[in-house]
């Protein structure tokens, strides 16, 4: 006898849910394994390796693909350019789950998770860090004003309010631009005391210039990646025609990053150093192939960046390619102490390799992200295309 069960709406969940849940799940276990018994019971971290995993892929990549919001919110109501609006929520969205999963991310990180809010109090002046964290914060909150009209609005009672944010917008979206860009090239920054860690080929003094112009680059392949993603999964119509124009911008974006990155090479004279440093070369050139050659003759091609599968291709190849330069910077070109030599004991392992509970974290709180995503979008206008209101408060 075949029995027909059918579960109630509410407890029918789809299989990639289902997997995020999971995920979740793991880096749930892992991180509170991690606050019981400490950051070493999970990780391969030590005085000597402080930096792996975790920094590259959530903090520098993490943040820069955040880049999105910015670029949306700047030439949708600064630069007027209305066209654009039907992205302009998507990618505030995106942007404010994205340092959401960052903060999250370096809770688990942190030696001393509890003091996450310390250098609000005891600020160090001579620390780039104090500035990437008060910006991190400040745009953290301007990202959460932009995007709770989206939330007011579903409620009747509260869209006077939602009104009333359109209404003086203005000045948070310069805000956010100002942190957004101060922030982006500030984690070039970090790196500049490093001069003699990081190797030639990625350190430069104009390392906050190369952040800021790659992240433009990364947050229009973002638009367009989100864009296409969400198109499929929940059923709805691309903007093709808005996408190509950001698509015919990214070569323009790249062309000038590539002019800088060989131009500060020549001038440092490092020329040399790109096809005689083994494996640091063979990393050098991946990144620039990947993320910047292939994708500015990509979508030079106008066939690509007039099709769904084009756009989607070239914006993930862009991503690779601009994600493998942040964890180069921050991991893999960087010298650490030579095993053969003497090394303090308190300093631990001098040979890292990210464990199974360093990356189900990250996983984790990615997996989070795309769940807080599809739930906002399922439940919120996200997508809504035209926004009268937020038209009249702009004009």
């Amino acid at each position: 006898m075949k029995l027909n069960i059918t579960l109630p709406k509410f407890l029918r969940i789809g299989t990639l849910p289902l997997v995020l849940i999971a995920l979740m799940g793991i880096a749930f276990v892992v991180a509170m394994w991690r606050y019981a018994f400490g950051i070493g019971d999970i990780s391969d971290l030590s005085y000597a390796y402080p930096w792996g995993f975790w920094i590259s892929f959530d903090l520098f990549t993490g943040v820069v693909i955040s880049s999105g919001g910015f670029l949306m919110a700047g030439t949708v109501y600064i630069l007027r350019i209305k066209e654009f609006e039907p992205l302009l929520r998507p990618s505030v969205l995106t942007a404010f789950l994205g340092y959401i999963m960052v903060a999250v991310a370096l809770l688990v990180d942190l030696g001393q998770p509890l003091r996450i809010w310390y250098m609000m109090i005891h600020w160090n002046h001579t620390s780039v860090l104090l500035e990437i964290g008060i910006c991190v914060m400040s745009y953290l909150t301007v990202l959460a004003i932009e995007f709770a009209p989206v939330v007011l609005e579903n409620f009747p009672k509260l869209q006077k309010v939602a009104h009333l944010i359109h209404k003086f917008i203005m000045p948070f979206v310069i805000f956010g631009v100002v942190l957004s860009t101060l922030h982006q090239s500030s984690l070039g920054s970090l790196l500049l005391i490093q001069p003699t860690k990081l190797h030639p080929l990625w350190w430069t003094p104009i390392l906050p210039v190369m952040f800021f112009t790659s992240a433009i680059s990364v947050g229009l392949s973002m638009i367009i990646l989100e864009s296409s993603l969400s198109s499929r999964y929940f059923q709805r119509g691309l903007e093709t025609h808005l996408l190509a124009k950001l698509a015919k911008a990214l070569p323009i974006s790249l062309g000038v990053y590539l002019v800088l990155k060989f131009g500060e090479l020549a001038v440092a004279g490092d020329l040399g150093y790109l096809f005689s440093s083994g494996i640091m070369s063979v990393l050098f050139w991946a990144e620039i192939f990947i993320g910047v050659i292939t994708p500015m003759v990509w979508f030079s091609i106008e066939k690509n960046r007039n099709s769904a599968s084009g756009l989607l291709t070239g914006a993930i190849i862009t991503l690779l390619g601009l994600i493998l330069n942040r964890f180069n910077v921050s991991w893999f070109g960087v010298t650490h102490p030579d095993p053969l030599t003497y090394i303090p004991t308190f300093m631990g392992n001098v040979d890292y390799f990210p464990t199974f509970p360093e990356v189900a974290v990250s996983i984790g709180i990615f997996s989070a992200g795309i769940m807080a995503f599809g739930l906002a979008a399922k439940y919120f206008p996200v997508f809504e295309a035209e926004h009268h209101h937020e038209a009249q408060a702009a004009d």
